[in-house]
């Protein structure tokens, strides 16, 4: 019995414990303040000031804000980066859920080997890809061309990403090729946890394999579709590197976007209080957008329920 209460009387009370766990998390509070919180505010800051970077910067209120309402550009690449959900977004999700489906209720030689090839684009560098993309773009010696006019198909040859209507669809194949990947492994690990017993209740109910996918399979994904739902559009909003790569927003503005209007104004322009005021509503937009799609799936996971 002593050496119980000894025991006893070295363990901590419960206002200690928590002071102790508080010390732990300290040093990846402080890094986590410095290189993200102190960013984050110092770029609210900066949307007020009128500044080139160089000199005194100068307190200007809500002008940077006011000016975007004024600014096309600005317009034209948030535009883009709507059209460009469509690219990373919706055809990501729907081919990716066509290759789960195809994959994941039928054995065929190969298949690990078919998954790792088909994640592969996801992995690899934005930076690279892009620089293979631009060569299979390329008009004059790309194999885009060189296959259409081996085929027969010359007049359909493009300079793709010089074209002002073609230019925003060839950068996006080019986003949905990279984007599939990841949707298509989080779709099939989520098919691994769903119920067998639910499959095989379906067979002998006489559903066929489209009616066991719409009604099995697509209802147990929701969660998996949901995170590549608020994944892909925080990637569709703030792509930068492809599009710097590629086109450099060209033709025109024709596949300017909001993060490389931000990257012209802040390191080109010279109007840092401008960058950060777009910086800013960028954020907003993302947080805006991924907090509707969550609260729509909490929703309907209570209604499930």
């Amino acid at each position: 019995m002593l050496r119980v209460s000894r025991i006893r009387t070295r363990q901590p009370d419960i206002g200690q414990r928590s002071w102790t766990a508080y010390l732990y998390i300290l040093p990846s509070l402080f890094v986590y303040a410095v290189f993200v919180l102190w960013p984050v505010l110092d770029t609210l800051r900066l949307s007020f000031y009128e500044w080139d970077g160089v000199s005194t910067p100068r307190l200007i209120g809500l002008s940077n804000y006011l000016r975007l309402l004024e600014d096309q550009v600005f317009h034209i690449a948030l535009r883009n980066n709507l059209l460009f959900i469509a690219f990373y977004t919706l055809f990501p999700i729907s081919f990716a859920l066509f290759l789960t489906a195809l994959m994941t209720r039928r054995r065929f030689r190969g298949l690990s080997f078919f998954r790792a090839g088909l994640f592969v684009p996801y992995v690899m560098s934005m930076v690279v890809v892009g620089v293979v993309w631009r060569w299979i773009y390329n008009p004059a010696f790309g194999p885009l061309n060189q296959l259409l006019q081996a085929i027969g198909l010359g007049s359909w040859a493009r300079p793709w990403l010089g074209d002002f209507n073609l230019a925003l669809p060839a950068v996006g194949v080019v986003g949905t090729w990279v984007q599939y990947g990841f949707c298509m492994v989080l779709f099939i690990a989520g098919v691994q946890r769903i119920d067998e017993t639910l499959y095989d209740a379906a067979k002998i109910d006489g559903a066929n394999e489209l009616q066991q996918f719409w009604h099995v399979t697509l209802p147990g994904l929701y969660s998996e579709i949901s995170i590549a739902l608020v994944t892909t559009l925080i990637t569709a909003l703030k792509i930068f590197d492809l599009v710097f790569v590629t086109t450099r927003g060209g033709p025109g503005n024709q596949t300017m976007v909001v993060s490389l209007w931000l990257y012209n104004n802040a390191f080109q322009i010279n109007r840092v209080g401008y960058a950060a005021a777009i910086a800013v509503v960028l954020t907003i937009l993302i947080l805006l957008i991924s907090y509707v799609v969550l609260t729509m799936r909490l929703r309907a996971g209570r209604e499930e329920a």
